[in-house]
């Protein structure tokens, strides 16, 4: 390596480190205050990765409802601040109602792909929201308008942060480092050694937590798995958008990281799993014989038993 592409490379990984460091203080700075303040936060992170992702599309050559995609992911936001999940699928069931309408008045074409695009984007961009539900678990109220309540949501979406940070980490650089079989296609810098490290790193780290919060080992173990198997598939998946829109980063808004879309990625499938896990399984205590009589009764309504 030449000494221009050394200091090429120092600037880079320079001005990652800065950003990195800067994104995360206001990351937990936003988690500790909680409130209206993290709801600022996301909206914010959100909204920009909202705009990055309507971009990939148009790269792509796709045409579906960026309105529908905007107000849809604005009013899942809202319903999610307002603690109305109960509501979800009646929200979702509407958006794909408005999406096929808006395909069905304009006549673009490819008209599967419109529809399918519309639907998917308002959904992908909506679901790092859970990110603020997820500090609402055992809040006192709604929680909107309260700061720095210290309650396990708290503490599960610091478990989430350093569990995500642990497995960014640890993957980057032992594969960079010890790095030989490639883990897939879609982004040919990350490592089956990388993947692996960083998982365990993941674990290590979610067991810490898991002790802090006096969850079972069993629990912590099981977060650990679930949070950095789901952030690695979340990470891997907007790669794939990325590279099948002829796109490296999802914009260049973040010096050294791309876009807000690139920040949010590991978070987009293991936030709203952590969320439901850590509410129902630790929170709640959902048991497993809990969840036994719970599949039997589904079952049972079914007519399978």
């Amino acid at each position: 390596m030449s000494n221009e592409e050394k200091k090429t490379t120092t600037k880079i990984l320079d001005a990652r480190l800065l950003t990195g460091v800067i994104t995360g203080v206001v990351m937990l700075s936003a988690f500790y205050a909680g409130g209206f303040v993290l709801a600022a936060v996301v909206a914010f992170f959100v909204y920009f990765s909202m705009k990055e992702f309507i971009h990939i599309l148009q790269c792509k050559g796709f045409q579906p409802s960026f309105r529908i995609i905007a107000f849809m992911t604005c009013l899942l936001f809202i319903m999610s601040v307002a603690h109305m999940e109960i509501i979800f699928p009646m929200v979702v069931f509407f958006g794909v109602a408005l999406s096929f309408c808006a395909v069905l008045f304009k006549l673009r074409q490819p008209y599967i792909a419109n529809v399918a695009t519309t639907v998917f984007g308002f959904i992908f961009c909506w679901l790092p929201t859970y990110v603020y539900l997820i500090r609402g678990i055992g809040a006192p109220g709604k929680g909107f308008l309260s700061i720095g309540n210290i309650n396990p949501g708290l503490g599960y979406l610091a478990m989430l942060f350093f569990t995500i940070l642990a497995t960014d980490i640890g993957g980057y650089f032992f594969g960079k480092k010890f790095g030989k079989h490639k883990l897939s296609d879609v982004s040919p810098k990350k490592t089956v050694e990388g993947c692996v490290c960083g998982t365990v790193a993941a674990i290590l780290t979610a067991l810490l937590f898991g002790y802090i919060l006096n969850m079972t080992l069993l629990q912590a173990l099981l977060a650990g798995v679930i949070i950095t198997f789901f952030a690695q598939i979340g990470d891997l998946s907007e790669s794939l958008l990325k590279r099948d829109a002829g796109m490296k980063d999802s914009g260049d808004s973040l010096p050294g990281h791309g876009g807000f879309l690139d920040r949010a990625d590991s978070y987009i499938l293991s936030a709203p799993v952590a969320y439901y896990f850590f509410k129902y399984i630790i929170y709640n205590d959902y048991s497993f014989a809990n969840l036994l009589l719970s599949l039997e009764k589904v079952l049972s309504n079914a007519g399978l038993m």
